[in-house]
């Protein structure tokens, strides 16, 4: 186990936490229903990637340039590294934004974790990195302490998951489609199978894997709900608008607490390192598969040279950006919106067509049932997928 809650918990991400804290604090429980449909959905499309790996023994790059070509691959890793760049960039913006709230310089901060990243994943092995990704995930509880010192009705809060409540107007269409978008990005599917090879699990040992993603899936939205429950019990019940997650750490500060502040702060500085280093390590482990060059980070510099030039040269890119006077980060997250908005009908279309391929696959495909829900969840993302970015180029 480990892949599977890595790659879920990092879509918590700076973003993540942004699109969580606005929604509490503008539409206050409205929008719980949604996780629900989310925690499927997520289990679902992670569950064939992680099954594609343990069978195939290889990731989701290499198999889309074996079965559909280098033009295509190209293409897709094109978009990925465009979009994963921009990412970076925001998770850098996420990292700045801690430094400020505790008081530290973003000049000290941003590059002492550009460095932490880069040493991390260059001198360390697939093992000790695993382990501090999973010590990275036990420091989300962050956000449930915080959810716990608010003291929310919780009565309210379980009838918004069985009373869904659903709004015909353009702000609350946009929120929901923010959801559940920022929860299935292109670039989990590729991490989640290139560590999960990596890792180097076997068949017999599948039932863990799969109890990983079940696991994880869970896990990252039970953090996400609790954003939720302390953003619209504290700012939305006080008519608090907020644009980011440090307007919201700020904001809760006189409601909540000085401890809801920290522990807000804190998890926004935790999911932001965290991110920091998963998205640039999973643009590096897929470009390099996809053109056939040498991966892993149990291998050193000299055995997979392009695979360490590219994950040290986006963890550069991305934390000069944000030390730009003036950076203006809302252009930087639309485009990087938008390019996940264009690659992930595509990823989820070669999944499903990878996934159903017996030469490939053998007795491992998907049933009809299993197929039949994974279908409706891949039209069901594609809709989102092209309304998202409908909504960032408008």
């Amino acid at each position: 186990m480990g892949p599977g809650i890595i790659t879920a918990n990092v879509d918590n991400d700076a973003g993540g936490i942004t699109t969580y804290s606005v929604a509490g604090a503008h539409f206050g429980y409205t929008l719980m229903w949604s996780f629900v449909p989310i925690i499927i959905a997520l289990i679902i499309i992670q569950e064939m990637c992680s099954r594609m790996a343990v069978v195939t023994g290889k990731g989701l790059a290499d198999l889309i340039r074996e079965e559909f070509g280098v033009k295509v691959t190209f293409y897709a890793m094109s978009i990925l590294v465009f979009s994963n760049l921009f990412n970076t960039v925001s998770e850098f913006a996420g990292v700045a934004a801690s430094a400020e709230l505790f008081g530290i310089s973003k000049y000290l901060l941003v590059p002492a974790v550009a460095l932490f990243v880069w040493w991390l994943i260059v001198k360390g092995t697939y093992k000790s990195v695993e382990k501090v990704f999973l010590a990275a995930c036990v420091f989300y509880i962050c956000y449930i302490l915080s959810g716990f010192l608010s003291a929310p009705e919780w009565g309210r809060v379980g009838t918004s998951f069985v009373r869904p409540t659903f709004e015909w107007n353009k702000a609350y269409l946009i929120m929901l489609i923010g959801v559940i978008g920022t929860t299935i990005a292109p670039w989990m599917q590729f991490y989640q199978q290139s560590s999960v090879v990596e890792k180097g699990i076997k068949l017999k040992e599948y039932k863990y894997a799969r109890l990983d993603v079940i696991v994880g899936s869970f896990v990252v939205n039970i953090v996400a709900i609790f954003i939720v429950i302390v953003c619209a019990d504290n700012l939305f019940a006080n008519g608090i608008h907020i644009v980011t997650a440090k307007d919201a750490a700020l904001a809760l500060r006189p409601l909540a607490g000085k401890y809801c502040f920290y522990l807000f702060a804190f998890g926004l500085l935790n999911a932001s390192v965290f991110s920091a280093c998963i998205l640039p390590l999973s643009t590096a482990y897929s470009v390099c598969e996809g053109m056939g060059w040498e991966v892993g980070v149990n291998r050193r510099f000299r055995e997979a040279p392009q695979f360490y030039t590219l994950y040290t040269a986006i963890i550069i890119i991305g934390s000069a950006i944000i030390l730009l006077p003036n950076v203006k980060l809302v252009p930087i997250m639309l485009l990087s919106q938008a390019a996940n908005g264009i690659l992930l009908p595509f990823v989820l279309i070669f999944m499903l067509l990878l996934v159903n391929n017996k030469r490939l696959m053998g007795e491992y495909t998907n049933s009809k049932i299993y197929n039949i829900l994974a279908i409706a969840i891949v039209i069901a993302m594609i809709g989102l997928s092209t309304a998202l970015l409908f909504t960032a180029f408008m």
